[in-house]
Formats: structure tokens, sequence, C-alpha cells
């Protein structure tokens, strides 16, 4: 590990204080980390502050008095080691452009957002190497993995995955987060890594729709198991490791999303399926519910590049074409006949 990465000593700063980032700052808090919070709104400063409470996105969970939170950015990152990422994946780009100023020399950057941006089709750290091109590939990390933050602010035990192009990176971010309750494994694929914690997204409420259309378990089965060879498609064609895809960002994510009552993708599925409109279902979310500003990403970007990805497609279709549901299953079941595996790239 490289000498300048102190795991014990490591002054952290985590930008993003929705249920996500304020779990995973806790956390560190936890573990004895004096953690700066950047929180967006004042309402959330003001109730950390004053009742050890994030009541608007993590309501009844006690917050370490460890945990400091700010509504000014800059003052939260100056002077950091690492610099933990959670943001919407839509808002990535403005809140990296706000930090370039107060961005420390040699800081490791860590990206818990999932999401392929609209316009660019860029992954996070796509993002993130575009508006902060002074930070190195060998700095960035991306952790993935099947985690729902409710559950793992209740200390359940939680597995997750860190990628990065560099070991030592990744062993540091390892040995930062890792507690009895989360292990956090290494891996080097971070492409992989970022577009299963996206593409899982557009699955998940597809499984929802199925759900709220009051279809069997043979049906969510089948729907996440090709899938999961539609999330392998995509990687494959854009230099991912296959085998990143049987792993816990691959298929554990997409199993917990697709079958979690707490998964918010799913939840917009179910809606769905059950007949509201996503108008009606988005104005009534307070948080973001990823898959649906994915969809448009993947849809965009498969076609694009010339991969198969129907799921995807059809899901592309009901948020964004009036198509059906029921009209979408007919065109999944009845497509053409063919191999089971017929190819990761096809």
């Amino acid at each position: 590990m490289d000498k300048t990465m102190n795991a014990e000593k490591a002054r952290i700063a985590v930008v993003g204080g929705g249920s996500w980032g304020t779990t995973l700052a806790n956390l560190l808090a936890d573990k004895g980390y004096p953690i700066d919070f950047w929180v967006y709104e004042a309402e959330v400063r003001e109730q950390i502050e004053s009742y050890r409470e994030n009541r608007v996105f993590l309501p009844g969970i006690p917050l370490s008095p460890l945990l400091r939170p700010s509504n000014d950015l800059a003052a939260v990152i100056t002077d950091k080691d690492l610099i933990l990422l959670v943001v919407p994946s839509h808002l990535l780009r403005n809140v990296a452009q706000l930090m370039r100023n107060n961005l420390p020399t040699g800081v490791v950057l860590v990206s818990a957002a999932k999401g392929i941006e609209n316009q660019t089709h860029l992954t996070m750290s796509g993002v993130l190497r575009e508006v902060l091109p002074e930070v190195s590939m060998d700095r960035l990390a991306i952790l993935s993995g099947p985690s729902f933050a409710r559950e793992v602010a209740k200390k359940v035990a939680t597995a997750v995955t860190v990628a990065s192009k560099s070991l030592p990176t990744a062993q540091f971010v390892q040995a930062v987060f890792s507690c009895p309750y989360f292990r956090v494994y290494t891996h080097e694929d971070v492409i992989g890594v970022e577009l299963g914690g996206a593409a899982k997204n557009v699955i998940a409420i597809a499984a929802g729709i199925i759900d709220g259309l009051g279809l069997g378990l043979d049906t969510r089965a089948a729907l996440i198991t090709r899938g999961l060879s539609e999330m392998r498609r995509l990687g494959v064609r854009l230099g991912a490791d296959p085998r990143t895809f049987s792993g816990l960002s691959g298929v554990g994510d997409l199993i917990l999303t697709c079958t979690g009552h707490l998964s918010r993708n799913y939840t917009v599925g179910k809606k769905i399926g059950g007949g509201m409109s996503l108008q009606a279902i988005l104005s009534e979310m307070k948080m973001v519910a990823e898959g649906v500003k994915t969809a448009k990403s993947i849809y965009d970007l498969s076609r694009e590049i010339d991969v198969e990805m129907p799921i995807c497609e059809e899901i592309y279709g009901i948020l964004y074409e009036n198509i059906t549901p029921a009209e979408a299953l007919v065109r999944l079941m009845t497509r053409s006949l063919k191999d089971e595996f017929d190819g990761w790239e096809r």
C-alpha cells in the first residue's frame, strides 16, 4: 500500500446527505473517524446537529457525534485524504465542478453513485475523469454491491466491492470501510462494477412491474436471469471482465434490487405495474430512483454500440414512450427464438 495512504489516520469527507451517504458517513464515524459531512439541505444539517438524526432521508437511525454536518462544500473537502461521493448520478458532474478549486492534491476519490450520464453515456468514473482531470485513475475507486442503506445502518451483515485500477488504492479504501458488519472485497474491473451497479436498477424496475401486474415467481426468475445476460453483454462490449457480473456488484446487487422491497427502483416498477403514472410516482418520492434516468442512458448507449438489450429497451418504452407493461411483456415473450447462450457480446 502506498505509504501516503494510511487507513488508520485518514482524513475523510463524505459528500451527499441522502440515505446511503448518511449511512456510510455514520459507519465511518462509528469506526472512530471524525467525518466532515456535506449535506445540501439546511434542514438536514440542522436535524443532525440538533437531534443526531437525518429525519428526511434516514429517520429513526441515531448518528454518531463524530459526524459533522455542513452546507459548506469547500470547507468539508479541504485537506482530506479520502472523499466519498454519494450524490445522485445526474448531479455528480455539477458537484464535482464545485469541488475543483478546493480539491486536495493526491486525494483518493470514492464514488458510491450508481448510474450512467444521459448526455454523455459516461459512467461515474468517466464523469469524474472528465471534470477532475488532475485526479489520476490510480486515485479513483468505485464502491458497489448489494446493500440497502437502512439495513447497513442497522448493522446487518453486508458484503460489497471496491474497484480501482490501483490495487493499493482499493486496499486503502477496503481498510477504511471494512468493519465487522460491512465486508469489502477489492476488484480491478472498474467499468464492469459500474455497469453492473447502473444496469441492475433498470432490471429492478422491470421486476417491480412484474409484481405490480400480479405475475408469478417463474416470471421474476426468468427476468433476473435474462437481465443478467443483458448486463453482461453490455459490459463485455465495453471492455469489462464477464466474471464481474457473477460477483457482488453484478448478480448480487441484481438479486437484491429485484427482490427487496426496500429498493426504490423495484417500488417504482411495482407502482407502474399497478397502474400509476411515472409522473405521479416520482412526485411523491423524496429520494431518487436511479433506474429511471439510467433506462434512457442504457437505451441510447445500447443502440449506439449495437448491443441487444430487449428488457432494458422495453423498460425505456414503458417509462418514456407510453408502452403499457402488458404490451412490453408480449413483445418480450414473442421475440424470435434462439439459443440461450448465443454469445455474451450479441
